[in-house]
């Protein structure tokens, strides 16, 4: 079976923490390698899981505030780095309408420090107020909107073998989510704040729980803590309401999607 590989490179927020990253995730499927959210420590994080800038094929952005799209300018800068012939592979970024503005901008403060030759550089902007769905070589994306910013997507791969990954990225309860999680093989879902300190626009472990055992979801990967969520019984508050497999996210740990397996789940990093 042809398996989706997640690797979470930042469980954080925007909150500086030795252990956790900011928001980013990598998915390989193929020959595809997809990351998801670009958050400060991204690249380090990357690296550390063995992967080059160049290796990567496609940056899906799930919105643009800071923690989840500002390493996007070094890593744009750092492809230029000695010169752009190390990149073999067109890299592609999606995300919801408006990114072509919001990249325009950015282009106006750092210049051409940030663009890539045309045929190594492509922009696709999904629709952020309906479906939508994207046929690429080696898997397919379908995207939702979500409930938190007016750009917020949600993301789904599937692959050739049909095994199915979903990111949540920031979102608040959303039906949506539930119908692009339908019977997936894996949910990575963030959950912000503990069931007490829920927040407008944020999920909680119980409502991601509930989410997920709506969307009859195979396992569920809860994400993007912020601090207050060492002092809580995360999995005890998710348990309440969601019945499968439930893992919480650490850096730099590794999921076989298929076989619902965890590969990896150590850090390394201090505690």
């Amino acid at each position: 079976m042809n398996n989706i590989y997640v690797t979470i490179l930042g469980s954080g927020t925007c909150v500086p923490c030795l252990k956790r990253s900011a928001c980013s995730l990598l998915m390989e499927t193929g020959r595809s390698k997809l990351l998801f959210d670009c958050g400060p420590g991204t690249m380090r994080r990357l690296l550390e899981a063995g992967v080059e800038i160049y290796d990567i094929s496609f940056i899906f952005l799930s919105h643009f505030h800071p923690d989840h799209s500002s390493e996007l300018i070094p890593f744009l800068f750092a492809n230029k780095y000695p010169d752009i012939s190390r990149r073999k592979i067109p890299l592609t970024i999606a995300a919801g309408r408006g990114f072509s503005d919001f990249f325009q901008g950015l282009k106006k403060v750092y210049k051409d420090w940030i663009e890539l030759p045309s045929g190594l550089f492509n922009i696709i902007e999904m629709d952020n107020k309906n479906p939508d769905f994207k046929v690429f070589d080696d898997f397919k994306l379908n995207t939702m909107p979500v409930e938190h910013n007016d750009e917020s997507i949600a993301f789904r791969i599937t692959n050739d073998s049909g095994v199915s990954a979903v990111y949540s990225g920031d979102t608040d309860y959303s039906e949506n989510l539930i119908k692009l999680s339908k019977d997936a093989n894996l949910l990575i879902c963030e959950s912000a704040l503990p069931d007490a300190l829920k927040v407008k626009g944020h999920l909680t472990p119980s409502l991601a729980g509930k989410i997920a055992e709506q969307a009859d979801v195979k396992n569920l990967v809860l994400t993007h803590f912020y601090p207050e969520c060492g002092q809580a019984d995360i999995k005890k508050e998710c348990s309440k309401t969601y019945s499968g497999s439930l893992f919480l996210a650490q850096d730099l740990m590794k999921i076989n999607t298929g076989l619902n397996e965890i590969l990896s789940d150590k850090s390394g990093c201090p505690q």
